[in-house]
Parts: C-alpha cells; sequence; structure tokens
C-alpha cells in the first residue's frame, strides 16, 4: 500500500490517495519517517524484519512444502522463540504457504483373486515397537510427456521410514522387486520381519514371494482389498503425490529422468529432515536414531 501511494503521489496527492485506500494519512508518514530513520522502527518492525529472511529460508530448505505449523515447529527447533500466529502474519506477507493434500485415489496394483496369498498379519493395524519389525509396500503413478512411469515404495512403520523405492515404466514385478532389494540391502537385518502390502499381482507373484523367503521375511497381504488394508503405506503415497508430483512448484514431468531424480531429492529429505506428526514431529531418521540410543544406554547400564 505505501509503495502504491509512493509510485502514484505526483499524480494524485498523498492525502487524496489516503482517503481512497484503506491507510490513514499518519499511518502513511509514520512509515516514511521510519524508512529516512531507522532509529524510529518500532520494537515488532525490527523483529519482524529479522524473522522474515528465516521464515523464508525454512520453507525454502524444506522443499518450499511446509505450512505454518511446520515452519513454526521447524523454528522452535532450531530454538527460535516465536508464536505460530506470529509465523502466520509474517509467511502471508512473503506470499508463501504449505501445499494442499488432494486429488483421486488411482489403482495402480491389479488384483488377483485367483492367487494363492499369504494371511492378513497386521489387521489394519499399522505399529512398530522397533525398526524392521513392519514393513509396508504400495505403488503409486505419475503421468510425464513421455507417458505414464510408476513408483514403487517400501516404507518402515516405525518411524515411517521409506527403505526402497524404485521407478520405472513397467508395472511388472521388476518394479517392486528391486525396491525390495533396495530395502534389504539398505537395512540387512530382516529377522522376525513382517512385509504387508495390497493384493496386487506384483506383489503376489512367485519371485516377489520367494524373494521374501529367501530374506526370511514373512509376508502379509490385506484381506478385504481396499485402501484402509494399506493405509499407512497409501499415506506415504499421498505425500509423494501432494509434495513432489503435484506441487505447482515442481514439473511439468517431461521424462522418467525428472521424476526419478524428483523421487531421489525427495526420499532424502524425508527420511532425514522432514518433520513427521505421528513420531513426535521429528524426522525418521532422528526417530530411529533415539531407539537405537536407547538400546546402546541400556546395554551399558546392564
Amino acid at each position: 500500500m505505501i509503495a502504491f501511494v509512493d509510485a502514484h503521489k505526483e499524480q494524485y496527492g498523498i492525502e487524496p490517495m489516503c482517503k481512497q485506500l484503506p491507510i490513514a494519512v499518519s499511518t502513511y508518514y509514520e512509515h516514511k519517517d521510519r524508512e529516512s530513520d531507522p532509529d524510529k522502527e518500532s520494537n515488532l518492525s525490527i523483529r519482524d524484519r529479522h524473522l522474515k529472511p528465516e521464515i523464508q529460508r525454512v520453507w525454502d530448505e524444506n522443499q518450499q512444502v511446509y505450512g505454518v505449523r511446520k515452519v513454526w515447529r521447524q523454528m522452535k527447533r532450531e530454538g527460535f522463540v516465536i508464536a505460530r500466529c506470529t509465523v502466520e502474519r509474517l509467511m502471508k506477507q512473503l506470499g508463501i504457504q504449505g501445499v494442499s493434500r488432494g486429488g483421486a485415489k488411482c489403482w495402480t496394483t491389479i488384483s488377483d483373486d485367483s492367487q494363492d496369498r499369504p494371511s492378513d498379519l497386521v489387521n489394519r493395524q499399522f505399529v512398530a515397537e522397533r525398526p524392521n519389525q513392519l514393513w509396508v509396500a504400495d505403488i503409486t503413478f505419475v503421468a510425464t510427456w513421455s507417458g505414464f512411469v510408476y513408483v514403487a515404495f517400501v516404507v518402515d512403520v516405525y518411524a515411517r521410514a521409506i527403505v526402497g523405492w524404485k521407478v520405472s515404466r513397467s508395472l511388472k514385478t521388476e518394479l517392486v522387486l528391486d525396491a525390495l532389494e533396495q530395502a534389504i540391502w539398505a537395512r540387512k537385518e530382516t529377522d522376525n520381519l513382517i512385509h504387508h502390502s495390497d493384493r496386487g499381482s506384483q506383489y503376489l507373484s512367485i519371485r516377489y514371494s520367494d524373494r521374501l523367503a529367501e530374506a526370511g521375511i514373512e509376508s502379509s497381504v490385506g484381506s478385504v482389498g481396499d485402501s484402509y488394508d494399506n493405509a499407512l503405506a497409501e499415506t506415504i503415497n499421498g505425500l509423494y503425490k501432494t509434495e513432489v508430483i503435484r506441487n505447482p512448484k515442481r514439473g511439468p514431468w517431461k521424462t522418467i529422468d525428472d521424476v526419478e531424480y524428483a523421487t531421489l531429492e525427495w526420499v532424502e529429505w524425508f527420511n532425514n529432515r522432514r518433520l513427521l506428526e505421528p513420531i513426535g514431529n521429528i524426522p525418521p531418521a532422528e526417530y530411529e536414531k533415539q531407539y537405537y540410543d536407547k538400546i546402546e544406554e541400556s546395554a551399558m547400564a546392564a
């Protein structure tokens, strides 16, 4: 508003414009007075001027997807003493906001009821007391200029860490098998581990079942066949689609390479820096570290 008055004051005059605009003449002159003499700037204005770059930095460093609540929590983690309403006010002034979830469900796994399938060992209870106790797996899709590509994720339920992923042009078994291989290589400890998926033919294939058995992983498959049977994996897919694929600041998705690089970047951020509310508004890697630190402390005390 001040800038608008400055730009047109020679043509229309300051006081006539202030009468027509939602700004008092005294407010305009007070602002200009502070501009000419910074010592007259209010404490609130000084604090806002220092906080704005920090809010912008936090937003930029977190994929430009955080809304007010996440920016506020991250700033508190960094030691800033700031109210949530202040973050909201300054984000509005900066013209930045978080991404909004939405979009229709897309079915990428093809159910095959003719195949024998393992029992449902999870029964929609997606909880784990330790890492490598329960993994969930699912597939989503991305439309690119060169055709559809598919993304498979394997998620450790304990901290919601993404332990395996793969981008492919094909929905064949290799897609999910490669994601599984990455998870097994990354985690190594697969004793007493359950792998849960929906009833997609990719997950029920002989090759996939054999690889689970070879690694000593017990297979579990949803019994009903709706999204609730694999709700946690669906949630991670939803975050991925919102924060990467449908994010208006990303894309357009021209090729599979574009999707693969963006997914790599997002997974690294998600595991190591993204704040997740279900685990106490800390990143998955930090939550897992707390678990192993407690185990080490208990062993030292014994």
